[in-house]
């Protein structure tokens, strides 16, 4: 029978299945933060049992953590509460914890690939949605509740329904100018956000194929935006170099071993999906968001749509847009180049090489938060930094920071903020505040002219 990429890996962690149910599904690696775990500790600390597999879990601290003076105490109460308990759960349990200022701390969905922690072919959990991100090794990646948290503590172990599968083929030849981010922007404006609600997501053809891992990362990130339980592309050649030689990654023999066997992973010729959606590279273009969910997207260069719908007009009441308008030259105050989605080496690469020799606007505050301490090291040894400080950036220190405004990096009410995150809900960013999702390409060019600008005509 033929198999596709998600039901090989499926398949070969099935412990025990009942009949016309659910299904036991063995976890490889489980990554822990501060904010989703401490419940679930809790949970077995009044049942007295026992972390199974310490070994196979993961912790960083990442959501409430401060991006500026790492090295001096938290001052919010309940970040620094969380982290200490963070702290004391990995200690007593015998978990490994990249605490804040550890040479590997980061957001858990940076840290952990770029550690050589995530690997083809694994089953990887985390407290947070967008755990999806690892997916794009060729992993069934997902997001699980607390009690689920908890669940995989105790058993190593997951009572799940398989989902159905679903595969978005995008071939063809990027225009200049748009990057990973755009492509999925692209697809959830086409499919909505409730298109992959039920399935698991691979993404096929020459686009993804010729990606970075980097953005192979943005695009498996957002799949939770379309409703899918996760997104995946299939290990190849670019996965299996990014793979090797890192810390925590197989080594010699072992490593050629694990690569033999990941070949064998990708989809076979001929197996079917549940569904099927195809799209063509060349209609894909710089993307902007312009309601409160990341399904309301639009090239920059058109004009938001018409739409009757209450819901879609709170929206936009809510961002104080209107229908038929272009979003150029909407003047922007903030912008914010970070998150589990936008926060590594290449992103930064991107927005250094646009921004170099020229200076932000004066009515722009520019955060620039790496995902980890290691990217924020890259970017110091790259000269980027320099780069950044010239045209009025500010460099951050490592953390979700204004992704979700759960720590000090907050956008102020009513201001609008071009950011390279993968949310913009009403108050994600900060109570009233105004999200708009773009590309690092993008934001940067927002940043430098203090407004929105149609960046294709640069580049063209």
């Amino acid at each position: 029978m033929k198999k596709t990429l998600f039901d090989k890996v499926w398949d070969a962690h099935v412990i025990d299945s009942i009949q016309d149910g659910p299904q036991v599904l063995y976890i490889d690696k489980h990554l822990i933060h501060e904010v989703t775990s401490p419940q679930a500790f809790n949970e077995l600390a009044d049942r007295n049992i026992p972390v199974f597999r310490p070994n196979q879990i993961v912790a960083t601290a990442d959501h409430n953590t401060p991006t500026l003076d790492q090295h001096l105490p938290v001052r919010d109460e309940l970040s620094r509460k969380q982290l200490a308990q963070l702290s004391e759960n990995c200690k007593k349990n015998n978990i490994t914890l990249y605490e804040l200022g550890h040479k590997y701390n980061g957001i858990v969905h940076v840290m952990a690939p770029e550690l050589g922690i995530t690997q083809p072919g694994m089953t990887m959990v985390c407290g947070d949605s967008h755990t999806s991100t690892h997916g794009a090794f060729g992993t069934i990646a997902f997001g699980i509740g607390t009690s689920q948290v908890a669940q995989v503590f105790a058993s190593q172990c997951l009572l799940l329904t398989k989902p159905k599968s679903l595969r978005v083929t995008v071939n063809g030849t990027l225009k200049n100018g748009v990057l990973p981010k755009d492509v999925i922007l692209y697809i959830i404006s086409k499919l909505g956000t409730n298109s992959g609600t039920g399935y698991f997501c691979e993404y096929a053809g020459d686009v993804f194929e010729n990606m970075s891992m980097e953005g192979r990362m943005t695009v498996c990130n957002m799949s939770i935006e379309m409703g899918a339980r996760g997104g995946m592309i299939a290990p190849d050649t670019t996965t299996f170099d990014y793979v090797k030689d890192r810390e925590f990654a197989p080594k010699g023999d072992e490593f050629d071993a694990k690569v033999a066997y990941w070949k064998t992973l990708p989809t076979d010729q001929g197996a079917v999906f549940d569904k099927e959606y195809y799209f063509d590279a060349e209609d894909i273009e710089p993307m902007v968001t312009y309601g409160t969910n990341p399904g309301m997207g639009i090239k920059i260069s058109e004009t938001i749509p018409v739409d009757n719908d209450p819901s879609f007009k709170k929206s936009l009441d809510y961002m104080n847009f209107e229908a038929g308008k272009s979003l150029i030259d909407t003047p922007i105050n903030f912008v914010f180049i970070g998150s589990c989605t936008n926060s590594r080496i290449e992103d930064f690469r991107v927005a250094a090489e646009y921004v170099k020799g020229k200076r932000k606007a004066d009515n722009v505050t520019a955060w620039l938060v790496p995902g980890s301490k290691q990217v924020e090291s890259q970017i110091i040894k790259e000269g980027l930094k320099d780069i950044f400080n010239a045209a009025g950036f500010e460099l951050r220190q490592p953390g979700c920071s204004a992704c979700l405004a759960m720590n000090d990096d907050k956008i102020p009410q009513n201001e609008y903020c071009v950011s390279t995150s993968n949310r913009n809900f009403e108050g994600r960013q900060g109570p009233g505040s105004r999200t708009i999702l773009a590309s690092p390409l993008v934001a940067a060019a927002t940043a430098i002219e203090g407004k929105i600008i149609d960046i294709t005509k640069q580049l063209n």
